[in-house]
């Protein structure tokens, strides 16, 4: 058995892509279907574009999207510094819906709600203000 990719939907592709970008990752291929009228777009983080994220988008529209897509789980990504990644995220609009408060775990959510969990490399960073002191913002 081999992975292959996980797919979310996506209601506005731009912006879905966009967040993406912001996590770092970067379209690696894409599928257009005029008779299908969708489009596929593979993004995933540099030097790993064998763990793709596929962005699926209906170009009509897609009105099937639930409200709440924490059903889904969530993806995971590591990052280098935690309190930098959420800081860069915040300065782009990004609500830090679980601040990295142990210096060891974040989550934040795409335009089209999906959960993201962002987890420390290696040890956690020691406790630091001003995330150690932040509440949560809505669901994560």
């Amino acid at each position: 058995m081999k992975y292959l990719h996980t797919m979310v939907r996506v209601k506005d592709l731009e912006a879905s892509m966009r967040f993406y970008e912001l996590l770092g990752l970067r379209e690696t291929r894409r599928y257009d279907s005029e008779e299908g009228r969708f489009s596929l777009i593979f993004m995933a983080p540099p030097g790993q574009e064998d763990c793709p994220v596929e962005l699926t988008y209906n170009w009509d529209g897609d009105d099937a999207l639930p409200s709440d897509s924490r059903h889904f789980g969530h993806l995971a990504y590591e990052v280098e510094n935690i309190y930098a990644t959420c800081q860069y995220l915040l300065d782009n609009g990004v609500v830090i819906n679980r601040p990295p408060r142990d210096g060891r775990m974040a989550f934040v959510r795409s335009p089209d709600n999906i959960s993201v969990e962002l987890l420390q490399a290696g040890d956690p960073l020691p406790a630091e203000a001003p995330w150690s002191a932040m509440e949560n913002t809505g669901h994560w």
